[in-house]
């Protein structure tokens, strides 16, 4: 059984030689072999030049396809896996279209494992943890107030004025301002068109404590019932967000304004503009080499009955640079890496998955990853 790993970008370097220098037969792809060899070619003994052909060719029934390329590539590299009976992993969201590949997934008896990198990846193993032990605590009861948090961002470790710093191209970046996104706050739907318009403060329970800005991304409100939630649980507030260090909003106000100017103009003039944006922000604001990037994440779950908190607790993740790279690229690999043993170990059910809630593999993964990061505990604000 032979794993492909396609990509050896930033957030793809750990997770990869992890699984070489454990004994398992890698097969390493990228674009331009060179760039692979940089990386890994001190462990990795058969890199070869990727294309969606060439990996078709190599597939063999109970194989695993990793792509840790860019998101338009799972879909056909999960199709091949169909057609070549093996298994399919990618760190990133699972794509209506990868949805719809279930049931065949399922009746070829094949894994889609998706979203177990850092957010989507950590974060649903500290939800599921924390919904499985309210579930499981003496405060439980239906007609307990519930509130949802999940937090997560890469931010500079030493702040700039910018208050934030690129590892690559922007483009994505500033792209993202133009996502809306839907959450749940005081039990209604809201609705956000721009970012900007709904960032709010959120103090971290860290060991020595911090404020950072906080605002809702894509659409939370599948969440819930990913996370397991009861159709008639009462909940009050439920979101998935992106956090930045304070000061972020002022900095990146002259962006703001240039966005929002952008809106209703042609899709190439869009881009021409942001692309020109972007080039002078990774000029002044990337990272210098070997100087380390800061990951944190925070996911917060707290039911409350008659205005009285009965079960607050929250997962807080501090995490940045040191000897062995950046924060960013180990958490999102190393994750990956174990879902790829979580298959191999037949732990993982046919078809098309998120991270598992498998309570077991929830355990021995944050066992791992409070070894990459700084700072990992479980706080219980009650305690």
């Amino acid at each position: 059984m032979t794993i492909h790993w396609c990509g050896t970008g930033l957030s793809s370097v750990p997770g990869l030689r992890r699984l070489i220098e454990g004994g398992n037969d890698v097969v390493v792809w990228n674009r331009t072999v060179d760039k692979a060899r940089k990386v890994v070619g001190d462990v990795a003994k058969d890199i070869r030049a990727f294309s969606l052909e060439a990996l078709s060719d190599a597939l063999e029934p109970g194989d695993i396809a990793v792509s840790m390329l860019p998101a338009d590539q799972h879909v056909p590299i999960a199709k091949v896996c169909l057609e070549k009976g093996a298994h399919f992993v990618s760190s990133s969201y699972i794509a209506p279209e990868m949805k719809a590949l279930d049931e065949a997934f399922r009746e070829k008896g094949l894994v889609s494992l998706n979203e177990i990198g850092l957010d989507p990846g950590i974060d649903h193993l500290m939800a599921h943890d924390l919904v499985a032990r309210y579930r499981a605590s003496k405060a439980y009861h239906p007609d307990n107030v519930l509130s949802f948090t999940s937090y997560c961002g890469g931010v500079p470790k030493m702040a700039n004025a910018f208050r934030y710093k690129f590892s690559w191209a922007p483009v994505g970046v500033l792209k993202a301002l133009k996502s809306p996104s839907r959450s749940l706050k005081n039990f209604s739907e809201l609705r956000v068109n721009r970012p900007w318009d709904a960032i709010t403060s959120y103090d971290a329970p860290l060991p020595n404590p911090e404020s950072f800005e906080v605002y809702p991304n894509r659409d939370s409100y599948p969440f819930m019932q990913d996370y397991r939630f009861d159709a008639d649980w009462k909940v009050r507030d439920f979101v998935r967000g992106t956090i930045r260090l304070n000061g972020w909003a002022e900095a990146w106000s002259g962006i703001f304004r240039t966005v929002e100017g952008l809106e209703g103009k042609p899709a190439a003039e869009v881009d021409q503009v942001l692309t020109g944006i972007a080039t002078d922000l990774l000029k002044d604001n990337s990272y210098e080499p070997g100087e380390p990037d800061r990951v944190v994440l925070f996911v917060s779950l707290k039911a409350e009955r008659d205005g009285k908190p009965v079960y607050h607790e929250t997962w807080a993740m501090d995490a940045w640079g040191d000897a062995r790279g950046s924060a960013m690229s180990r958490l999102v690999s190393i994750p990956v890496s174990l879902g790829i043993e979580a298959i191999l170990a037949r732990r993982v059910a046919a078809g098309v998955h998120p991270a598992p809630h498998d309570p077991a593999l929830i355990s021995l993964w944050m066992g791992e990853i409070g070894h990459l990061a700084q700072y990992l505990d479980r706080v219980d604000h009650l305690a």
